[in-house]
């Protein structure tokens, strides 16, 4: 069983391979098939400053086959490489302020596509936060307010559980690691395996596939051209100029609320998912900063 067992994995080596050279234009096309089709692996790949050992061959495999996938999902690589225009200005200041490597914005990329996605465990927004471990980062969860689906909140409560996972591991890739498997799940495994490098653990498939995607997503969306993906500037998606409108008291309205502001219900909500219901309670007086457009519609 063992050489057909190699054979058929050959074969969708072969299969893989050419679905990769036909997802990409006829001038990239050209180039890997002149040049062999390793000029789609980069020769070094980093994550966060922290070298990623491709010289051990699960390692440039695992690599291999993130790239691959992640290069012929052509639809879905298309979309995340529209919103990033519109999401990561948000993000990126705030990475930098925080103190945390950019290439975590790509961490967000996987964890959603970089949209407000709802998980099967009740996870939610473009950073995937639980709702316990959303309020213990300071964002409100409630019927009417979840600041989940807030981008700025959200990337600064992710910036908050970054910071400490690197603290505790010592490692960028171990704290990325850990925003999948979690800080006491890659602690278990680190003691029970004798290891203190993510690329020397054996983990859950998914969470050992976890930074491989990471990588993968950061190498075709900084060289995007090598994979297939052309876009131009018109059109990716932007964000539009907005005005704040503080607000200090409850709206028992919005619908009647976003035609004062000149917008109507559905642009209100657009640009503001954090409002989860048709009303606004806040019997606190907490000061909430409301996102109008002044553009675009």
């Amino acid at each position: 069983m063992k050489p057909i067992r190699w054979m058929a994995t050959g074969a969708l080596a072969v299969v893989l391979t050419s679905l990769f050279i036909f997802a990409l234009s006829d001038d990239a096309r050209k180039e890997l098939l002149r040049e062999g089709t390793s000029q789609y692996f980069p020769p070094k790949v980093d994550f966060a400053g922290e070298p990623t050992p491709l010289h051990l061959a699960d390692v440039k495999e695992r690599f291999d086959r993130e790239l691959l996938v992640n290069a012929n999902l052509h639809s879905s690589t298309l979309l995340i490489m529209k919103r990033a225009n519109r999401a990561f200005p948000v993000m990126e200041p705030i990475l930098k302020q925080y103190g945390v490597p950019d290439d975590f914005k790509y961490l967000a990329v996987i964890e959603s596509a970089l949209t407000n996605a709802v998980s099967s465990a009740g996870a939610r927004g473009v950073w995937q936060f639980m709702p316990d471990t959303a309020k213990e980062k300071g964002m409100e969860v409630t019927e009417t307010v979840d600041e989940r689906y807030h981008l700025q909140k959200s990337t600064e409560a992710a910036c908050k559980y970054l910071l400490a996972a690197k603290a505790k591991f010592g490692s960028w890739t171990l704290a990325a690691a850990s925003y999948n498997g979690g800080m006491s799940g890659i602690t278990r495994k680190l003691e029970e395996q004798g290891v203190t490098d993510y690329y020397d653990l054996l983990l859950t498939d998914e969470t050992h596939r976890y930074v491989f995607r990471i990588l993968a997503l950061k190498a075709i969306m900084q060289n995007p051209k090598l994979y297939g993906f052309d876009l131009s500037q018109h059109e990716l998606y932007e964000n539009l100029p907005t005005k704040i409108v503080e607000v200090d008291s409850s709206i028992t309205d919005l619908a009647k609320f976003a035609k004062m502001q000149g917008v109507n219900y559905k642009i209100l909500k657009i640009h503001n998912p954090w409002l989860r219901d048709k009303k606004l309670v806040n019997s606190g007086k907490k000061k909430y900063q409301i996102e109008i457009p002044t553009e675009g519609y």
